[in-house]
């Protein structure tokens, strides 16, 4: 195997923001219509309950809904109604407004779910995926006549998020998206260069201020890929938003990853940055048919229960909070089970996840609570240089460290892929040592130097 690597430290310091002015606490929302619609009854103390006031009663500041461009695919599923599809937010954002609560709307860009691994372009603009200036056209009247029209019927978001986890190109075509790593720096930045002309623009038509955010899943992807938005001319966005989850993105710990925020704070201090997606289950057992997809256990918050997913999202939120981060969202505290379809099964993928048991009942002492808990103000640590650990490349496939005495027992390299897992990890000694990387199948991965709590180097490898 043969690597092309780029080279760069990164030191981090652990800086507390003292006195941050507000710190949003966000819910994912997109499936609430559709539960309800398949027959979920959400209620509290036996008594069923709008799950909007309730969420808002609760303290949540503010929903995230998803938008697909032409979701066609829910025409034969369940009853063939179509959600996440511009009548159905607006529809959501209504009940998030009539509740008191903001709204984050986040930009799929795509027909179908888009994640790191799949970022397929809707299939209206399919025929000009190969003509950037007719995308570009697309993308941008979309955006923007998506935000007018909102506008008019007074539901216009406070937060746009331009594309879904986008650490690959957007918009490509399956056959592209298929047949491996792309990132094609100079259509991507074309592409959000119009994204976010447009959101400016429905700034300007409307009178309203919109704040607009990159999303990046996998907190060890962020300094990287925002390196290469950076350098290749985005810079006119207001927030770094970051997924992590347990499941996917181990070994990362709740520590490190407010290590990597502080770090993100430091070298963009106009940006704030946010949690946009986290979440943590409250059990193992499932309701339905559908395959859960968080079923891994932190040594930490472990035995599950609902007081252990409080404390998972207590301690991120207090770990983004005091190094400079300014909000966590939780996927999809409202996903319960019923007798509806998902294209993978009959079910909920995550009613072992939401904040509510298998009757649609809130959990008892489980995450709706975290939404009122306090954050602590600690005092802002005085800045101090981390030692220094060389990370670079020596050979085709091999990596170079040297690591101080004082870090050798404490540090481990690890190595993730694209979308933030871990897929393996090397442990350290103290001085010069190298590591073969040539079992790793070809593709692309981050190599991380970290302790349990800080994270002290990264090298991107292709």
């Amino acid at each position: 195997m043969r690597f092309q690597f780029s080279f760069f430290i990164i030191i981090y310091s652990t800086i507390g923001l003292v006195g941050q002015s507000a710190f949003l606490r966000g819910a994912d929302l997109s499936y609430v219509n559709e539960m309800e619609d398949c027959g979920a009854v959400f209620t509290q103390s036996g008594e069923a309950r709008d799950p909007y006031s309730l969420f808002a009663e609760a303290g949540c500041d503010i929903v995230r809904l998803r938008l697909w461009h032409t979701p066609s695919w829910y025409d034969t599923l369940n009853h063939g109604q179509r959600y996440s599809d511009f009548e159905d937010v607006c529809r959501s954002a209504a009940r998030a407004r009539e509740a008191g609560m903001q709204v984050l709307l986040d930009f799929h860009l795509s027909d179908f779910w888009a994640d790191p691994g799949r970022q397929w372009i809707p299939d209206a603009w399919l025929a000009a995926a190969d003509d950037l200036p007719v995308l570009q056209d697309s993308l941008y009247q979309y955006v923007f006549t998506t935000l007018t029209q909102m506008h008019q019927r007074g539901l216009l978001p406070e937060l746009v998020q331009i594309g879904n986890e986008t650490n690959r190109g957007i918009l490509l075509t399956q056959e592209t998206n298929a047949s491996g790593w792309v990132l094609d720096w100079e259509r991507n930045a074309a592409l959000f260069s119009s994204a976010f002309e447009a959101v400016a623009d429905a700034e300007a038509a409307t009178g309203m201020e919109i704040q607009t955010a990159l999303h990046i899943a996998g907190p060890t992807n962020a300094v990287w890929l925002l390196e290469g938005f950076t350098e290749n001319g985005i810079n006119d966005y207001d927030i770094i938003g970051l997924s992590y989850y347990w499941q996917w993105h181990q070994p990362t710990t709740v520590a490190q990853t407010g290590s990597i925020i502080a770090g993100l704070r430091e070298t963009y201090p106009d940006k704030e940055v946010m949690v946009f997606e986290t979440g943590y289950p409250w059990t193992l057992d499932y309701a339905d048919a559908a395959s859960n997809i968080l079923t891994d256990v932190h040594p930490e918050y472990a035995p599950l229960s609902p007081a252990a997913q409080q404390q998972w999202m207590n301690d991120l939120s207090q770990e983004v909070w005091q190094n400079g981060g300014s909000g966590v969202f939780y996927w999809e505290p409202a996903w319960v089970s019923t007798e509806c379809h998902t294209p993978w099964g009959q079910g909920s993928h995550k009613e072992n996840a939401a904040f509510f048991d298998f009757s649609g009942e809130v959990l008892e002492d489980g995450g709706m609570e975290w939404f009122s808990q306090p954050l602590t103000n600690t005092e802002a640590s005085i800045a101090q240089a981390l030692p220094h650990i060389v990370l670079q490349q020596h050979g085709d496939s091999t990596l170079y460290l040297q690591v101080p005495e004082e870090l050798a027992e404490a540090v481990a390299c690890h190595i993730y892929s694209i979308d933030g897992r871990g897929v393996a990890q090397y442990p350290l000694q103290a001085g010069n040592q190298t590591l073969d990387l040539g079992r790793l199948p070809a593709g692309q991965y981050v190599a991380v130097v970290q302790s349990a709590r800080q994270v002290y180097a990264q090298l991107v490898l292709f």
